[in-house]
């Protein structure tokens, strides 16, 4: 399936934060933009949301990508929503946070642990794995809180 920027990142900021805050929903389509600049990751948002990362049958980058699920959005109002925060995010309109990687404050995974902390956004946790090249993930991290759940 080919699909183009606008409607990859809509789809990722759909299935991974439609449940958030407009600046939450936001920050995670700014991952999305951020990781394009990093050498780890694929050149393009679809690159980037579409990734496979491993063996296993859900190692990929976004889990809506490879959960075996549907992937078209049912919620018509959320989608509308996402469809205009890709918009926003692709035409620059972004928090800055300078993240490369976020997960919710209801877990605390591993890889997590030796990331840059950026900051908390709604329900998401905002990482840099000090691979970025913006100027959002110059500033100095901020320090991670002692226990998020």
């Amino acid at each position: 399936m080919i699909l183009e920027a606008a409607t990859c990142l809509a789809l990722t900021v759909y299935h991974e934060a439609r449940g958030e805050p407009i600046e939450g929903q936001l920050a995670v389509a700014e991952v999305v933009l951020t990781r394009t600049y990093s050498h780890k990751w694929p050149n393009t948002i679809c690159g980037v949301m579409q990734e496979d990362r491993g063996p296993k049958a859900y190692d990929c980058q976004f889990s809506f990508w490879c959960d075996g699920e549907g992937d078209v959005p049912t919620d018509p109002e959320a989608w509308e929503t996402a469809q205009q925060i890709a918009r926003d995010a692709l035409s620059g309109n972004i928090i800055g946070h300078g993240g490369t990687h976020y997960h919710t404050t209801d877990v605390s995974p591993s890889w997590a642990a030796e990331m840059q902390f950026r900051g908390i956004v709604g329900s998401h946790v905002f990482l840099n794995d000090g691979t970025c090249a913006l100027p959002a993930c110059s500033p100095v991290p901020k320090p991670r809180p002692k226990k998020l759940k």
